[in-house]
């Protein structure tokens, strides 16, 4: 009964865990939907505004474009720190936001992982242009990026843009050749900007007119022109906010469900959606193995109750047949010894002492082990 008991036990507290586990992970997948959300939606109504600006404001708008970047890759990795220390992923990343190089730094300044072995061990100290960005070990709260300038390694033109995790325990810069994006930024098509904007599977960046909410450009061209109700997003005025505050809600989006999250300001409504599934595996997966390693721990603890439980029913066992007369089942003499020892004489108690014929000859003549 007692085994029994703590099956049941161990199933609810399993369930328990699960179920706390999966709250966690929904509310840690909707922070990091929300916050990769805003990074592109951030990078989106930078572009916009920039194709409205003119040549002179060119280079700072790139600067804001790169800062973006970095912060977008910083999030990335928070959000999946095994990319951290590979390679290939980085550069998996470095081709997916554009870039062409991704530096990871220590606290002190020193390069420890990246998209770019070679560069690895270099720091603050390696040369003017790494020298620049020397004040960010006194400030964490800083983002820099610096102007085309040669490298260290190569004297190759690039553009670099850094900035301290959400932490503070490392910083990310991201290196560009300005003019490869010198060109993709001055295209000022909405469609063509919105088109090759980079996102994840499962990721879509769709932007509309704040009047007619036709849509104007998207990551999936095949919405270009539908309104944003035709795609399950509501039109009424109540959901939409001002360029400085953000909306996030769930929604379906082509029968997908989806978080999503929406900014407009006088010209356009710019929307991010995440469809569900994006974090659904990893979750899935972490789910699994917590599981399993909950079942394989009570089970374990489950036998060592059990193991625990036998061995106190064997020696109480033990103590009973030793103190216990089996022919009668009353005490014997240890019995009778250990309560005379815990007697008290300050205490009131009763001594009956019964006396049994031609005992005294068996104690005197085989022992006293004999006549009991």
């Amino acid at each position: 009964m007692k085994k029994r008991k703590v099956v049941i036990l161990s199933i609810m507290i399993i369930a328990i865990a699960l179920l706390l586990e999966a709250s966690i992970l929904k509310y840690v997948n909707d922070k990091n939907a929300y916050r990769t959300s805003n990074v592109l939606l951030d990078r989106v109504v930078t572009v916009l505004g920039r194709n409205d600006e003119s040549r002179n404001k060119l280079i700072d708008s790139l600067k804001d474009d790169y800062i973006v970047r970095a912060k977008a890759v910083s999030y990335i990795i928070d959000a999946d720190p095994e990319v951290e220390y590979d390679v290939d992923e980085l550069q998996k990343i470095a081709k997916l936001m554009a870039i062409d190089e991704i530096h990871l730094f220590d606290e002190q300044g020193y390069i420890y992982s990246g998209s770019v072995p070679k560069y690895f061990g270099y720091s603050f100290n390696s040369g003017t242009q790494m020298e620049y960005f020397k004040p960010m070990l006194e400030d964490k709260s800083l983002t820099m990026c610096q102007d085309v300038t040669p490298n260290t390694s190569e004297a190759k033109e690039m553009m670099y843009a850094i900035t301290w995790n959400e932490d503070g325990t490392k910083m990310i810069q991201v290196g560009i050749e300005p003019k490869r994006l010198l060109n993709e930024i001055k295209q000022n098509n909405i469609s063509n900007v919105v088109a090759g904007m980079p996102v994840y599977k499962d990721m879509e960046i769709v932007v509309a007119d704040v009047d007619t909410q036709i849509i104007e450009g998207a990551t999936d061209s095949s919405k270009t022109g539908k309104k944003l109700e035709d795609i399950g997003i509501s039109s009424d005025s109540s959901d939409r906010v001002s360029s400085d505050s953000t909306a996030a809600k769930h929604i379906k989006v082509d029968g997908k469900p989806c978080r999503y999250v929406m900014r407009q300001d006088d010209k356009y409504i710019v929307i991010v959606t995440v469809e569900d599934s994006f974090y659904l595996q990893g979750g899935i997966i972490a789910i699994l193995i917590v599981g399993t390693y909950l079942v394989l721990a009570s089970c374990c603890i489950t036998y060592m109750f059990s193991k625990v439980i036998k061995e106190r029913l064997e020696k109480e066992k033990l103590i009973y047949t030793s103190n216990t007369d089996e022919l009668t089942r009353c005490f014997n003499r240890r019995a009778y010894e250990n309560d005379i020892k815990e007697l008290k004489l300050s205490d009131e108690w009763v001594y009956i002492s019964v006396d049994l014929n031609g005992l005294k000859r068996a104690n005197d003549s085989y022992g006293h082990a004999a006549g009991d």
